[in-house]
């Protein structure tokens, strides 16, 4: 008895999760399992399926290419773009001056706190053929290719990259501030460089921050949509629809809400395995 009254501040936060996280997640299965559409006869009734959405998917040629695209957009902007970029801004501000500091930071910052759409629309404006980027490079006499139809993939990475370092830098700025300072003091005194202090002491103490910041940043990524629709509508050709992309265009372009939430439950089933995979790192990294 005394337990379950332990618990009782923790009921509102489980039946909101129950309510808006678990509740449109098990309708998106239960949808799949069925030929629901977004108008016409199967939008008023739609009927038991089965594993046919499955198998349609299985047998759609976009699939791979959407499942590639997607491991790519996570694994260049960020495992290795945001994490490694945000972990460097916070070891070098570490040693900055206040001004420089406050500038750094305000500017990193400041994409990660603008809205999506707005952070979105930037990022076109800039990549655009036309847009800034083409602009600076036009100035130095340098080529001026159009970003999002010939590298639409580079383009949305270094968006990303752009729109989500900060969060990395700020968890990495508060795990940096934990690791003692004697610590780091001995070893300079027994000779170690930054480097070596760096990677043998101070990345395997924040090792924990690491697993963390990677769990958050995949799962954050794997879930980018409004910044891809923007940029680029999953073109051209396909070359950008990675799989939230690809759920949206059968859901709500093509009218077919069973076969879209199909591949968005395949797109829910990486995420568990991306965060069971990151949960016992986290696990083997506590000490």
């Amino acid at each position: 008895m005394r337990r379950w009254v332990r618990l009782l501040p923790v009921g509102p936060a489980v039946v909101l999760l129950l309510v808006f996280l678990a509740g449109p997640v098990l309708w998106a299965f239960h949808a799949s399992f069925t030929n629901a559409a977004l108008t016409g006869r199967n939008a008023r009734s739609p009927g038991w399926v089965g594993l046919e959405n499955y198998g349609r998917l299985l047998a759609d040629p976009v699939l791979p290419l959407s499942l590639a695209l997607t491991v790519l957009f996570v694994g260049g902007s960020a495992i290795l773009g945001q994490n490694i970029l945000g972990l460097v801004i916070a070891v070098l501000m570490r040693r900055a001056r206040r001004g420089v500091l406050a500038l750094v930071g305000t500017a990193v910052v400041a994409a990660w706190v603008l809205p999506e759409i707005v952070a979105a629309f930037a990022a076109y404006a800039y990549f655009s053929r036309d847009g800034t980027l083409n602009q600076l490079l036009g100035g130095i006499g340098l080529g001026q290719p159009d970003w999002l139809y010939s590298f639409p993939m580079v383009a949305l990475m270094l968006a990303n990259i752009w729109r989500g370092t900060a969060f990395s830098m700020l968890v990495y700025r508060a795990a940096l501030n934990d690791v003692p300072a004697e610590v780091t003091e001995a070893a300079l005194m027994d000779g170690a460089s930054g480097w070596q202090r760096l990677a043998f002491i101070t990345l395997p103490m924040i090792r924990g921050s690491i697993a963390t910041n990677l769990m958050l940043i995949t799962l954050q990524t794997l879930a980018v949509f409004t910044l891809i629709w923007v940029m680029t509508a999953g073109g051209p050709s396909n070359a950008s629809t990675t799989l939230p992309v690809l759920a949206y265009q059968e859901a709500f372009k093509f009218g077919d809400i069973g076969y879209g939430t199909a591949v968005a439950s395949v797109l829910i089933l990486i995420g568990l395995v991306f965060g069971a995979a990151y949960v016992r790192l986290l696990r083997d990294t506590k000490p």
